[in-house]
């Protein structure tokens, strides 16, 4: 059986990464590229990418480019590209996106609408 697939290897190519021990409340926007390994809870806008590691909770109202959810995630979800749900992953809320991926083993509740790329 194929092993899990691991949202980004190396955390070198991501800009900015919240470490396992960061609990972060507000809001937050950026440019590239996070990875959160952490708990947030608020709202994060940006045009990159959001990675929501495989330890992570999070809790919160995003716009973005790409999400991709290995970890625990409640709320609203809006990307103008894509979202990827990874195995593990436990997703509850809204999800707003043309394209979608849901691996075999993640948990998804809540709803979806596909609009069209921009």
């Amino acid at each position: 059986m194929a092993d899990p697939k691991e949202i980004v290897e190396d955390e070198n190519k991501i800009d900015t990464v919240i470490a396992d021990d960061i609990t972060f409340k507000g809001r937050l926007t950026f440019k590239n590229s996070l990875k959160i390994k952490g708990s947030f809870e608020g709202k994060i806008e940006t045009d990159g990418q959001l990675i929501v590691g495989r330890e992570a909770k999070v809790s919160a109202d995003i716009r973005a480019s790409e999400v991709n959810v290995g970890g625990a995630f409640n709320g609203k979800i809006r990307a103008s590209k894509k979202i990827e749900l990874f195995k593990k992953s436990k997703t509850c809320g809204d999800l707003v996106t043309p394209e979608l991926t849901i691996e075999s083993g993640s948990v998804f509740n809540g709803t979806c609408i596909m609009e069209e790329k921009n």
